[in-house]
């Protein structure tokens, strides 16, 4: 189930390929530097940093200009003085029995507060404790067309990266989802990357321990939430527990 920026839509409605076409360029940009300065504060080697890693990589699908980069990691590690950037993370609920973890990444955290909490309220449902149900896992995303491209045969991929530790291999609609632990993440990236693979996404995320599914009019009202939430300036990321 892919999670990340999308919900339980996957493929379609991914927030990257949305931020790619989105007229705003700026304001994406801005959520971008501030995810890479959040991640910077942990340290500015990437090698040293998955976080950090992911999130340039990210900045970098949507053609964020180098020189952005360097100076969101230098605000990060405090070479470069600038607004101070938090990272806060709120929960709730909406009905059915929906989890949802929105990160958000901002310098004001009142207004980012009020903000997400309007989403929720004015869709059903409140702020709640939900953490206790998600964990964090690396997830590598690989669509269909890029993987066919490739010539690899999926069997012995997947048992290739079983062989390497992978917490988990799923076969989707659109294409495959790769879960690691967060200190393999790096490692099976450059892996599939050395087979000529092109990734949709390696990040780090929330997954759900226990998820649920839900019926087309709950869908409909989640895509909502969701698309409010991708248009929200100070949301970096957002993640649930439907499948």
């Amino acid at each position: 189930m892919f999670l990340n920026m999308s919900g339980h839509s996957k493929w379609a409605t991914t927030y990257r390929q949305k931020a790619i076409i989105d007229a705003k360029k700026g304001a994406i940009f801005t959520k971008f530097a501030n995810l890479i300065t959040i991640a910077a504060k942990k340290g500015g080697d990437i090698e040293a940093n998955p976080a950090l890693r992911a999130a340039i990589d990210r900045a970098k699908s949507v053609s964020m200009p180098k020189d952005n980069i360097e100076r969101s990691i230098k605000r990060g590690t405090g070479e470069l003085a600038g607004d101070q950037v938090e990272e806060l993370y709120y929960e709730g609920l909406i009905p059915p029995n929906i989890q949802i973890i929105v990160k958000c990444v901002t310098d004001n955290k009142n207004r980012s507060g009020a903000s997400v909490r309007h989403i929720f309220t004015k869709n059903g449902g409140a702020f709640g404790t939900v953490l206790w149900n998600f964990e964090q896992k690396g997830v590598i995303q690989i669509n269909n067309e890029d993987f066919n491209v490739s010539g690899l045969d999926v069997e012995k991929l997947e048992l290739e990266l079983i062989d390497e530790g992978i917490s988990d291999f799923i076969r989707e609609e659109g294409g495959f989802m790769i879960h690691t632990e967060l200190s393999s993440l790096q490692k099976i990236k450059e892996l599939l990357e050395a087979k000529n693979l092109k990734l949709e996404s390696a990040e780090i995320e929330y997954l759900a321990k226990e998820q649920i599914t839900i019926d087309e009019e709950s869908t409909e009202k989640l895509d909502k939430v969701f698309s409010e939430l991708e248009d929200n300036e100070d949301v970096g990321d957002y993640y649930s527990n439907v499948i």
